[in-house]
């Protein structure tokens, strides 16, 4: 069997209350690479990529969830709740 190419996962930062420890603004871009062969980290925070790493491996390989948005894009909140971060996730390309 042949495996799925996998799609490239863009993540934008799309809310962002208080102070981001990571310095995270609304309108970044992050791209997680569908064709590398190497999984690697975008320069996001370590702690929100952590928590939205099932939606990304599922994204990649064309998942589709019921509770997206038109186009297919989610929203992810980083687990900070003080200075929460609302990322949208969507399988680009």
């Amino acid at each position: 069997m042949r495996a799925k190419r996998a799609h490239t996962v863009e993540i934008r930062v799309v809310s962002q209350r208080g102070t981001c420890a990571a310095g995270h603004k609304v309108g970044e871009v992050f791209r997680i690479l569908g064709e590398s062969e190497r999984f690697q980290t975008p320069g996001i925070c370590l702690h929100a990529l952590a928590t939205m790493l099932p939606k990304i491996l599922a994204l990649r390989y064309g998942a589709a969830f019921p509770w997206a948005e038109e186009g297919g894009a989610i929203r992810h909140a980083c687990p900070d709740p003080v200075n929460p971060c609302v990322f949208e996730l969507r399988a680009v390309g």
